[in-house]
């Protein structure tokens, strides 16, 4: 995998300026927050993470960070994760059970003496009560926004408090399929998806955006050119500076700060794969589906005849462990043909020449994994920003195809038909091979993502 160390090795002077960092304790938010303290520590900022107990980073991936550990009581309610699809109830909660230990960890931290000072404060932009604290201690907080430029924009137009209930639309309702009037992009079947608890969204976005307008700044992990429309309406909409300088895993060799363990055999059996030919499936750290669901997928990769790579984390399918579900004697007839795994190292295995597709969720991280590695995406988006995500890819972008009727097995050998073996296929892999060159430009000198990151280190030593 190609990596961008150029406009990362050549270093300011040293500083004696710290940076305190706040991720959000989820796999898709830990990663980049940790990848862009990397990336400004190159930079020769010091670097303190304050983290919540629940999936709190391993620190000794990073030596050359400071981390702090805050009460965050997530383990409380954390065993509702696998049952209840309404996020919004878990980031509220956090919002509220961790403002007194963050005020008071990062007032201590401001109190420290040395010579050291604290340049600023960035907070995932779901943590969205760090505004006031930041306020008070008269800290200037940069947000990290992990999500798309576009998927901001959806969640500052759609009807979260609509007294017509399109939030909770069925098959059988004339509007199903129908286009939402405030963001045509998405049809009601999808903001069906994003949450079971549009009142609770809708709040908690309102939060997050006035916050984030209220913020010194707003830092987004995508590029330019990927959605330079969209940024011309994020500057009109929040006047505040933002800095585009993603993506942020590709400043270093592949380096995980995964959650869970990666099974790393599975990169020897895709050398033994023709180029382009294997079908990578991975749904996420937090995506859940049914039984029955779990077998239409089985169905759909034998009935398929490709070769597959299919990651299934313990406990994604509802009511498993992890493979009991599988139809009978399904590893023993696929033989070398697929391979399941519990996690994988996902950028060396879009990297790898023999993937040709990849069944994703479409969280933000995968999605932009794809494009750095002009691999061509089917479209299974889950919940929260994922659904956006898939609509820029398959309708926007016009680099996938979008699962339109969930897991069904015809539906998706169809799917994976259409990008491995159809004309349509070829064309998404040139369209998604252009924007990956366009990636590499973005990130070398002079390119949009150089210069919004030599734009932000400024920024900061302005402080």
């Amino acid at each position: 995998m190609e990596t961008h160390g150029n406009n990362v090795t050549d270093l300011r002077s040293t500083t004696h300026r710290r940076i305190i960092m706040f991720p959000l304790p989820f796999q898709g938010h830990i990663n980049p927050m940790l990848q862009l303290a990397n990336i400004l520590h190159t930079h020769g900022f010091k670097i303190t993470i304050i983290h919540a107990e629940y999936n709190s980073p391993n620190s000794s991936n990073y030596p050359h960070f400071t981390f702090y550990s805050i009460k965050d009581r997530f383990s409380e309610i954390a065993d509702q994760l696998a049952t209840n699809r309404d996020a919004t109830f878990f980031l509220k909660y956090l919002n509220e059970s961790c403002v007194h230990p963050f005020k008071n960890c990062l007032a201590g931290l401001l109190a420290e003496p040395g010579d050291e000072t604290v340049a600023c404060l960035i907070t995932d932009a779901g943590f969205y009560f760090t505004q006031a604290v930041a306020d008070e201690l008269k800290l200037p907080r940069i947000v990290l926004r992990t999500s798309s430029l576009g998927c901001v924009l959806a969640y500052d137009a759609l009807p979260w408090h609509s007294k017509k209930d399109c939030f909770h639309l069925s098959k059988e309702d004339s509007d199903y399929e129908a286009s939402v009037p405030e963001y045509p992009l998405l049809k009601f079947k999808e903001i069906v998806k994003i949450t079971t608890n549009p009142q609770g969204m809708g709040e908690f976005v309102t939060n997050i955006l006035d916050q984030m307008k209220a913020s010194s700044g707003i830092i987004w992990n995508t590029f330019k050119e990927l959605e330079e429309t969209d940024l011309q309406t994020i500057t009109q909409h929040f006047q505040v500076p933002s800095f585009t300088l993603g993506p942020f895993h590709k400043y270093f060799p592949a380096s995980s700060s995964s959650l869970i363990e990666q099974d790393r055999t599975i990169l020897s059996w895709l050398d033994k794969q023709p180029p382009k030919s294997v079908v990578y499936v991975s749904f996420g750290s937090v995506a859940h589906i049914t039984e029955s669901e779990f077998q239409e997928v089985a169905h759909a990769l034998a009935n398929i005849g490709l070769p597959f790579l299919w990651v299934v984390r313990p406990g994604m399918v509802i009511g498993s462990e992890w493979l009991e579900s599988l139809p009978e004697k399904f590893e023993e007839r696929m033989g070398d043909r697929g391979r399941i795994v519990k996690w994988s190292p996902q950028q060396e295995v879009l990297a790898h020449p023999a993937t040709g597709c990849f069944w994703t969720h479409n969280g933000w991280n995968s999605t932009l994994e794809s494009v750095c590695e002009g691999v061509p995406m089917i479209c299974s988006p889950c919940f929260v920003d994922q659904p956006v995500n898939a609509r820029y890819v398959s309708d926007a972008w016009k680099i996938g195809v979008f699962l339109e009727d969930g897991f069904e097995r015809v539906g998706i050998e169809t799917a994976i038909k259409r990008v491995m073996m159809d004309k349509e296929g070829e064309e998404m892999r040139e369209r998604i091979t252009c924007l990956k060159k366009t990636v590499n430009v973005s990130l070398d000198k002079g390119g949009s993502s150089f210069q919004s990151l030599n734009n932000l280190v400024d920024y900061i030593s302005s402080f």
